[in-house]
């Protein structure tokens, strides 16, 4: 049973990319990239009962379900991105792996009754959307059971190379990043994951890359590729709209990305930080 799903706060509207099924298409290519990678370094255990914040389209929430054979609880603010993943779910006959509920990752849906009981809470590209990410911090912090893990996983967008780099990308991808600020979040929220685990009142235990490139030949080069070229597109009318760079120039990096993919000398690289923490034994909230 669960409380009442709260109000949500202004960090949960806005998500840069948008939930259209272009969108979805793109994250659900993501997950078949990274899910593997995440899964290794998550490290659930059998039986763990986990809280996942910022659960999506729910790919990798039913993967750490199969991995601890424990039902997981996916919390995701976005009701199209709920619909969809209970959509895919069934569409796997994993239903009954993940309970989705709608509510706001700082101030996540749980019964009083939940709260300090679970053994493991993670989220993924969930802090660089949120204005106020040491709130979502120490919402994990308050929902796992002493001893419990605090796993986060998030970009920092300055790691993403590119060789050689395509006309444009530069100050186009500059200009992604500078719509973070705009919009009041951090695009280099990962390299803060260990600072904001220990602001929250957990003890940090480990830091380390997910990482993900490829180089032209490589089957997951134009998969990684596409998915830089739909991030940028799915951003361009922001990123016009807040003048950070003109619509030539942008154009120049799309065309110059798929020129890239042409390329058999191309190359690409990002990593994703990842930081765990556990709650000190002796702290019950």
């Amino acid at each position: 049973m669960t409380s009442a799903s709260p109000t949500p706060s202004a960090d949960a509207t806005i998500y840069i990319h948008g939930t259209d099924p272009d969108e979805q298409g793109r994250l659900s290519r993501l997950n078949d990239l990274l899910n593997a990678r995440c899964l290794a370094e998550i490290r659930p255990e059998p039986g763990d009962c986990v809280l996942d914040l910022g659960s999506g389209l729910g790919q990798l929430s039913r993967a750490i379900a199969r991995a601890t054979g424990a039902r997981v609880v996916g919390v995701e603010f976005s009701p199209d991105q709920i619909e969809e993943a209970s959509r895919q779910a069934r569409a796997a006959a994993e239903e009954h792996l993940v309970e989705f509920r709608r509510g706001d990752a700082a101030n996540p849906p749980l019964a009083p009754a939940e709260i300090g009981t679970f053994d493991l809470a993670h989220a993924r590209f969930v802090l660089e959307h949120v204005t106020n990410p040491l709130a979502v911090v120490r919402a994990m912090v308050a929902a796992v059971r002493p001893g419990g893990r605090i796993v986060l996983a998030d970009d920092d967008h300055d790691v993403l190379r590119l060789h050689p780099v395509p006309p444009g990308v530069h100050e186009a991808w500059s200009a992604y990043i500078r719509l973070y600020d705009r919009l009041g979040r951090d695009p280099f929220i990962g390299r803060r994951l260990v600072s904001l685990l220990k602001e929250a009142g957990a003890d940090p235990v480990r830091n380390t890359w997910v990482w993900f490139g490829a180089c032209s030949g490589n089957d997951e080069f134009e998969p990684i590729v596409r998915n830089m070229i739909r991030i940028l597109e799915g951003a361009r009318m922001a990123i016009l709209d807040h003048t950070l760079t003109d619509a030539a120039t942008f154009d120049r990096a799309i065309h110059g990305l798929n020129e890239f993919l042409r390329r058999d000398d191309a190359a690409v690289w990002f990593s994703m930080a990842l930081a765990e923490g556990r709650k000190p034994a002796d702290q019950v909230r």
